[in-house]
Order: structure tokens, then sequence, then C-alpha cells
């Protein structure tokens, strides 16, 4: 059975917080941290930043923070908060890498299903909205267990050195599947 409780005094709490981060966008802090940003300026730190592809507009990269083992992110070098901010050759290569990670994924780890997916704003869980980026999660049966309900702690079977190891071991033959060749 579901049930909505309606609430319409909320909505000026909400518009009031628009506002607030309206503002806030108009006038920036100073040396707000993007991480992106900085793997992108840094090509010569890509093993250490676990930077697994890398070409002349954007990469794929392995989340240090990961749902799942496996947990990729895809993300364009110039900094945008949202898909039609980019222009449309920008966009369609966010999608070519979003195809490499995906065949990344299914090739190297073989999950029974994938999560893809963009998180557009604060408000709908991006840790980031000033730079848009993809994730590509493997999914297994069973991956969420007691440890994530009860304990608010996930369980990653694998060290990310490891996982990063794998994923450029199956690089090569990504590129060619995906037909998306460094350039």
């Amino acid at each position: 059975m579901h049930s909505s409780l309606w609430a319409p005094w909320r909505m000026a709490y909400i518009s009031a917080l628009e506002s607030q981060v309206n503002a806030a966008k108009a006038s920036p802090p100073a040396g707000s941290p993007n991480f992106l940003a900085d793997y992108w300026a840094h090509p010569d730190r890509d093993t250490e930043q676990q930077v697994i592809h890398r070409d002349t507009r954007g990469m794929v990269l392995l989340n240090r923070y990961p749902y799942t083992n496996g947990h990729l992110l895809v993300a364009l070098g110039e900094p945008k908060p949202t898909i039609d901010a980019y222009t449309p050759p920008d966009r369609a290569h966010f999608w070519r890498l979003m195809e490499l990670a995906m065949d990344l994924c299914q090739h190297t780890f073989h999950p029974q299903g994938m999560n893809v997916g963009l998180n557009l704003g604060r408000a709908a869980g991006a840790g980031l909205p000033e730079h848009l980026h993809g994730h590509v999660v493997p999914r297994w049966n069973g991956d969420t267990n007691f440890m994530s309900v009860l304990g608010a702690t996930r369980m990653i079977p694998d060290a990310l050195d490891r996982t990063f190891d794998a994923y450029r071991a199956a690089l090569p033959q990504s590129l060619l599947r995906t037909g998306l060749l460094p350039g």
C-alpha cells in the first residue's frame, strides 16, 4: 500500500535552499577541491591516481570509494556540471567512454548486472556537482548484505590496486571491441 503525506509548506524551505545554492554558485569558495580536474591536469600520475584510460577528451578511472568491487568513473577533462553543458561532439565522446567503461567492467569482472548512470546535482547524490561524471557499478546477486543494511559498511572483496591492474590488462581488448582507440 502506498500513501502520500502532503506538506505544501515545505516548498518555502526548499526554495530558500535553492536560493542559497544559487548564491554559492555565483561566488564559489576559492580552492574548491575538484579531484577530477586535478587528475586531468596530471597525466604523469595516472597509475598513482588509478586512471585506467585517458585520451584527448576524457578518462576512465577507478573509484577510490567504490559501491562494489570494480566501480568505475567516467569524466571529460573540461569540468561542466551537466551533460547538456557540453558540445554535441563532447557529449558523444562522453557516452563512448561510458561504453568503454561498461565493456571493461563486463569483460574483466563478468558481473551479473551493472548500474550505469549520472548523479546530476547534489540533491541527486553528486559528490562533485560541478564536474559531470558517470558511474559504472558492477553488481552481483547478494553484493549488498547485512553489513550494508545493519552496519552501514560496504564489503569490497579485492584491493584497489589489483582491480586497477585487472582493468589495465583488459584495456587493449576493450579498446578494440568498442572502437575507441587512444587519440
